[in-house]
């Protein structure tokens, strides 16, 4: 488990600061009749202007069937995580999850949102309502001196008690030099249980659910999860330090 010193900590907000714009830009830049594709652009750019580099790009995991094309993942409605950038073209009342992490100075952060376009629905809007919270809850649980089921059953009771699916194989991960580190960050736990929290851990915290059940599918790319009875699915995420005041968010967003 890599600790960070305050000094090292520091020296991660500029990558949470752009992290934390790019995700409101694209926030603000989509539109109804834009592709994915469209969207991953928009980022590039902002990665290339700002002098980092995306960590997603060439990413080839074991798993994945082809190295990540992108430099965002853009999931859409009943996909959850690790949609592919595509021509897909957003339509009225899609649910759009974008999880988006840089390099940059040396220094990697993560993070993630989910909108809805155009006309909101009452069913979408809880979902992502929830989700929000319980990436809130998770973040308040995340204190040095607790441990790490703290955070992981914070983020499963808001989502139960929302009624919604919840699958601990994905997760939050540690965060630094690279864009995964130690510890597994899991979405259900159970309190006062795991590891022993300490200061200088940073880390992403990244609670996603599903509007239906526990289950999901990945297609075969290899890379985008899916809910398995098609329901919706909502993710957000960010990158946070522990410090002896408590946890501080490195991508907030204004």
């Amino acid at each position: 488990m890599p600790l960070k010193t305050p000094q090292e900590i520091e020296q991660m907000r500029p990558v949470g600061r752009l992290v934390a714009d790019v995700l409101t830009s694209l926030r603000e830049h989509a539109k109804i009749g834009m592709t994915t594709w469209d969207l991953d652009a928009h980022a590039a750019e902002m990665i290339a202007a700002a002098g980092a580099r995306s960590v997603y790009l060439g990413y080839h995991p074991s798993f994945g069937a082809m190295p990540y094309p992108g430099v965002l993942c853009i999931s859409v409605n009943d996909a959850a995580l690790h949609g592919l950038p595509s021509d897909r073209v957003l339509a009225d009342g899609d649910v759009v999850s974008v999880d988006f992490a840089c390099e940059l100075q040396g220094w990697v952060a993560d993070s993630a949102l989910t909108f809805q376009l155009g006309t909101a629905s009452d069913e979408a809007q809880r979902l992502i309502a929830t989700t929000s919270a319980a990436l809130d809850a998770g973040i308040a649980a995340a204190r040095p001196g607790g441990h790490m089921g703290d955070i992981s059953a914070a983020i499963g009771r808001v989502g139960r008690q929302g009624g919604y699916g919840i699958n601990a194989d994905f997760g939050g991960h540690g965060v630094g030099r690279t864009m995964h580190e130690d510890p597994h960050v899991a979405n259900l736990g159970r309190r006062r249980t795991g590891l022993k929290l300490r200061s200088g851990l940073v880390m992403a915290i990244e609670p996603w659910y599903m509007a239906g059940g526990d289950e999901y599918v990945i297609d075969d790319d290899g890379w985008t999860i899916r809910s398995a009875d098609g329901s919706l699915a909502a993710h957000f995420e960010h990158t946070i330090a522990l410090t002896p005041a408590g946890p501080v968010i490195l991508t907030a967003r204004d």
